[in-house]
Order: C-alpha cells, then sequence, then structure tokens
C-alpha cells in the first residue's frame, strides 16, 4: 500500500484498516513522496492543476467527508508541509515490528481534524508514544541513513507498480487507486479472482 498524508489516504484509511482486519490481511505500508511520484509517472502538482479541477476536487472533499461522517479541515493549516519525516518514521515503525497502520491513523487525524504540525519532530514523536511506541528510538531510525535508503526504493517500487497517486493499494500486483476503490478492493479479496492486466485480451475490441 503506497500512502502519504493526503486527505484522500485519510479519508480512506480507517475504512482500509476494518478491511484488513475482516479479511487477516498483511500489510505492507509504502510511504512515498508524491511529488516524485507524479515527476515520474506524469501527473501534475495540486498548485499546476488547473483551477477548475481545484475546486472540484475541494468540493469532493466535502461530498466524501459528509458521506463518511468525518470532521476534518479541508484546508489544514500546515497544509502543504514536507512529510519526509513523518514518511520515515512509519518506515522505521515497520521495520521495528510496529503498528505502522495505527500510527497513520492517529497521525493522520491529528492532522487533518487537530491541524498539529506533522513536520514538527517532537509532534511526531509524542504521537508515536501516544500509539506505545518509543518514538525518541524510532526517530533516531527514522533519521538513519538505511532508512532513507527504503524511502528512496519505495519511490522506486511505486512507480514499478504503476502506482500514481494516493492512495493506492495493491493487491497482487493490481493496483486500486483512491479511496473509492475500496468496494472494488474488497470484492477482488472476497472473490479470490486472479488479479486483472492491463494486457487486453482477445475478446477486447481494438
Amino acid at each position: 500500500m503506497a500512502k502519504r498524508f493526503g486527505p484522500w489516504a485519510y479519508l480512506g484509511h480507517g475504512r482500509f484498516q476494518a478491511m484488513a482486519q475482516r479479511h487477516g490481511l498483511g500489510v505492507r505500508v509504502k510511504p512515498v513522496l508524491l511529488g516524485n511520484v507524479f515527476a515520474e509517472t506524469g501527473g501534475p502538482v495540486l498548485a499546476k492543476r488547473h483551477p477548475a479541477r481545484q475546486r472540484y476536487r475541494l468540493v469532493e472533499l466535502q461530498r466524501w467527508r459528509d458521506n463518511l461522517g468525518l470532521s476534518f479541515h479541508l484546508r489544514s493549516r500546515h497544509w502543504p508541509f514536507d512529510p519526509a519525516l513523518a514518511d520515515r518514521l512509519i518506515i522505521a515503525i515497520e521495520r521495528s515490528g510496529g503498528d505502522a497502520l495505527g500510527f497513520f491513523a492517529r497521525a493522520s487525524s491529528a492532522f487533518w481534524e487537530k491541524q498539529e504540525n506533522l513536520a514538527d519532530e517532537a509532534t511526531l514523536q509524542r504521537l508515536a508514544d501516544e500509539e506505545g511506541l518509543d518514538g525518541s528510538a524510532l526517530l533516531a531510525q527514522a533519521q538513519s541513513e538505511a532508512t532513507a535508503e527504503t524511502y528512496r526504493q519505495n519511490l522506486q517500487d511505486a512507480v514499478t507498480a504503476d502506482v500514481f497517486g494516493s492512495p493506492a493499494y495493491v493487491l497482487d500486483g493490481e493496483v486500486f487507486w483512491g479511496q473509492d476503490r475500496l468496494g472494488l478492493l474488497e470484492e477482488a479479496l472476497i472473490s479470490g479472482r486472479p488479479p486483472f492486466r492491463p494486457e487486453a485480451n482477445g475478446s477486447d475490441p481494438p
């Protein structure tokens, strides 16, 4: 699963967590810097999208916020921010055997609901401690070169897997992009069908 601390990942995370528990899924969380994913795959960053698309995004966020019964700020006080340390902290949590999904839930809620600063080291340490983790030790690990290398590798893994946005959920090589695809992901889990591939079969029209 490719993640970032954006609103769409936040909207889907609780439902994804519940789905993972229902199906006993083993989940690998792979934080990526979305701007780098866009640069590799040709997608425009938000600030460079046409104003009509930017306005529509805000309408859609309101629709989904209402639909899911959530309460959060459409423009968090600290958005945009540099997510690198928070991303690398998640990598450190996962590598140490901690609950990366649980920390992501707590941190995302802190950012979008309480408008806390996830670029602030002290805030990240407190949130990790509140999750029952050793925030100080994990932050030290997050700042290591080994974690930085994993962060770089996550970008390459995402591009190789045909991930071009966030959140992206990858099941057996099949990408489900966006929190609005979670229903389709669960259908695939329930049916046990083979993963769909982009290669057309003989029955498809040209």
